[in-house]
């Protein structure tokens, strides 16, 4: 059963024009959200500078309704709706500067809490010695015990998950969309798998199709998941640089694989590297760092 607080974030975080910065200013000035559906359409639009598409949306009683019905929906298909209201929200998650108000797990949410969790990231376009160094690296921390989180995306991403899988580990993808529209479609199979026996993660309803905007907003929880970073080149100004230097920003390791500098592919590991991630060659690298998670 939900409690009247988590319905009422539940609904407002599926009206559109009501972002996270928003929505978490709601929450602090009202911890219960009561206050927000006692004002009137004035006071919420002068207040939060909200349209008046917005604000109906807000007043909706019937929208209210279908939204509520709709999560009902979700735990025929075992789909968990977790908020920032809930204990078992991810606490490393929590601690980052903009967590996800309401996040969507399909399959064992526990995955999630676990203490040994990092995050692996890269190019799209993986030449054969970055997946023989993907594999070389975070092979002997899945045995280990440690949990892969990545994006489901072409190229290091998507071995990521498949090398966790292949060796009997446990992995996270984290998407940029809902779960009924899963992208890259060539990756539905393995979604699919990963929903069965390991964990699908998003922050956006199972109904959201993909969007360019939602994917840099997706590494933040990649990241924000896991005790560290790793990346497995990455051209400048690229998403899984973005990945790093958000993990940089929210105080966890990351680590970085070097390569050639004639290599476009690793330019952005090297600027990671020269802006204090840890040159990585090894499992024993990232151990170095990560010691108190060791076992």
């Amino acid at each position: 059963m939900l409690d009247s607080r988590k319905k009422r974030l539940l609904f407002l975080s599926r009206c559109h024009g009501l972002g996270n910065k928003t929505l978490s200013r709601m929450i602090e000035e009202d911890s219960t959200l009561e206050k927000v559906f006692q004002m009137s359409n004035h006071q919420l639009k002068k207040k939060y500078q909200l349209s008046e598409v917005t604000v109906h949306q807000m007043k909706d009683r019937m929208k209210q309704e279908r939204i509520l019905d709709q999560f009902e929906k979700y735990i025929n298909e075992k789909i968990h709706v977790i908020t920032l209201f809930d204990s078992e929200y991810p606490a490393l998650l929590r601690e980052i500067f903009d967590p996800p108000l309401v996040l969507y797990l399909k399959g064992d949410k526990t995955l999630s809490i676990r203490d040994r969790i990092l995050s692996v990231v890269g190019t799209r376009d993986a030449s054969t010695n970055g997946r023989r160094s993907l594999e070389k690296i975070i092979t002997p921390l899945i045995e280990g015990g440690w949990t892969i989180v990545s994006g489901l995306a072409y190229g290091i991403d998507i071995a990521a998950h498949r090398q966790a899988i292949a060796s009997g580990g446990s992995t996270i993808a984290v998407l940029g969309s809902g779960f009924h529209h899963i992208y890259p479609r060539e990756h539905t199979d393995i979604a699919c798998n990963i929903a069965s026996n390991h964990l699908l993660v998003s922050e956006y309803p199972p109904d959201r199709k993909p969007a360019k905007w939602q994917f840099p907003m997706r590494n933040r929880i990649i990241s924000g998941l896991s005790r560290g970073t790793l990346i497995i080149e990455a051209r400048e100004k690229s998403g899984s640089l973005i990945t790093g230097d958000q993990a940089l920003q929210q105080g966890r390791e990351v680590f970085a694989v070097p390569g050639s500098i004639l290599e476009p592919r690793t330019g952005g590991t090297h600027y990671l590297i020269q802006q204090g991630a840890k040159l990585t060659t090894s499992a024993e690298d990232i151990l170095e760092e990560l010691c108190d998670f060791k076992s």
